[in-house]
């Protein structure tokens, strides 16, 4: 089944032949922040674009798709529970649909997708797709840059419009109620009322230093590992300057015999009056390993991640790896779960009776065992509790009660 459906034109009435755009709230910041001002030089930061933070955060920082990837499989490999009116469902069709939500995703593979796209561009799309009955038969997630938000009088989006090859497919959005065959995900802005912002929009700075860092160390070992420097001519008697012969000569063989990593430690023999003259900083003048470092905790930051789970040194938050571990999940993976969840619940249950709630499944989570064990403790010493009031209190249903019986 086709999941972008036929191709179609916006729909609704437009005063007049102008039609009402809405830029990001940020897009002033891309050129007035492009360039600054440090004394030394320029500093030139990538573009806040989706396609820029795919570019060089996900796909050239190891940084940034470390955290990426770590979020997306964490919250995807939790197991997905169903509830009708407290009491937990084995079988059903919205599991099966979650499931197996399309014929080229399983539940692991489209949760990931779906997790990945909120973190990179700060907003994540889902398409519902009915079946025969009408009900949701298949699950798609869009490419959060080919979808556009259509903006309708009162402020609030009246479709979604998904662009390729220059054709575009409208899903509208009820004025009434807000319902739409698309659930858009996306993250709080402070400066946008339509769009999200990403996490790696906000670690972007980080992410170009940490980037620049590599290149330079990598152009520096490209250069046998030498800083910048310039051969000077001291001025003898008889000769002012280099000869052009003597000049040609010299730049090739400084590009046959010392340039280069395959040159790296050889001797230079200076001769005529040449001497050497460092340009540029070494990588201890620079503290080039700590800048890397405090560029790369500041990307872990934005993504809500401790350092010490990224193998980031200089990092004593936490004593132990467990600890920084379970304040992973408690602080970072299950809000953004919870945010999921909470947005499937409105959208996608209601499609299968009012009485449906869909949950995760925390005594899967092995990072919080500890945390489970306290809690059964404290259950377990709280002898005013009935048999009920114990199960629900460690997220479990009513037990059937018999005729007559006490609980």
């Amino acid at each position: 089944m086709n999941p972008f459906g036929k191709l179609a034109g916006l729909f609704g009435e437009r005063s007049g032949n102008t039609r009402e755009e809405k830029s990001s709230a940020v897009s002033h910041l891309q050129r007035g922040a492009e360039t600054v001002w440090l004394g030394l030089g320029e500093a030139r930061w990538s573009n806040r674009t989706y396609r820029s933070l795919a570019e060089e955060g996900y796909k050239k920082n190891v940084v940034a798709h470390r955290s990426v990837k770590l979020l997306a499989e964490s919250a995807a490999s939790v197991p997905l529970i169903l509830f009708r009116d407290g009491r937990k469902l084995d079988h059903h069709p919205l599991l099966d649909l979650l499931g197996r939500p399309n014929p080229m995703q399983g539940r692991m593979t489209f949760l990931e997708s779906l997790y990945s796209f909120l973190n990179i561009a700060g907003n994540s799309y889902v398409e519902l797709v009915r079946g025969a009955g009408g009900l949701p038969s298949e699950l798609y997630v869009l490419r959060s840059d080919r979808i556009r938000l259509d903006q309708g009088k009162s402020g609030w989006p009246r479709a979604f419009v998904y662009s390729l090859g220059g054709r575009e497919h409208v899903f509208p959005v009820d004025p009434v109620d807000g319902t739409s065959p698309l659930l858009h995900l996306k993250y709080f802005h402070p400066l946008d009322d339509l769009y999200g912002l990403s996490p790696l929009e906000a670690a972007a700075m980080a992410v170009d230093v940490h980037n620049a860092a590599s290149s330079w160390n990598k152009a520096l070992f490209d250069n046998a590992a030498r800083p910048s420097g310039a051969l000077v001519f001291e001025a003898r008697e008889g000769q002012d300057s280099l000869s052009n012969e003597q000049f040609d000569r010299l730049k090739s063989e400084m590009a046959d015999s010392f340039q280069g990593s395959r040159n790296a430690g050889r001797p230079m023999l200076l001769e005529g009056g040449l001497k050497w003259q460092k340009l540029a900083f070494s990588p201890a003048d620079m503290d080039f390993i700590n800048g890397k470092h405090v560029s790369a905790r500041e990307v872990a930051l934005a993504f809500g991640i401790p350092p010490m789970l990224l193998g980031i040194p200089g990092d004593n938050t936490y004593s132990n790896f467990q600890e920084a571990n379970r304040a992973l999940w408690r602080m970072t993976l299950l809000p953004m779960m919870e945010r999921v969840i909470s947005s499937l619940n409105n959208w996608l249950c209601p499609e299968y009776g009012q009485d449906i709630r869909l949950s995760y499944d925390q005594d899967a989570i092995p990072a919080l065992n500890y945390d489970r064990q306290l809690l059964w403790q404290r259950i377990g010493a709280a002898e005013f509790l009935t048999t009920d009031e114990n199960r629900a209190a460690v997220g479990l249903g009513p037990l059937e009660q018999a005729d007559g019986e006490d609980r």
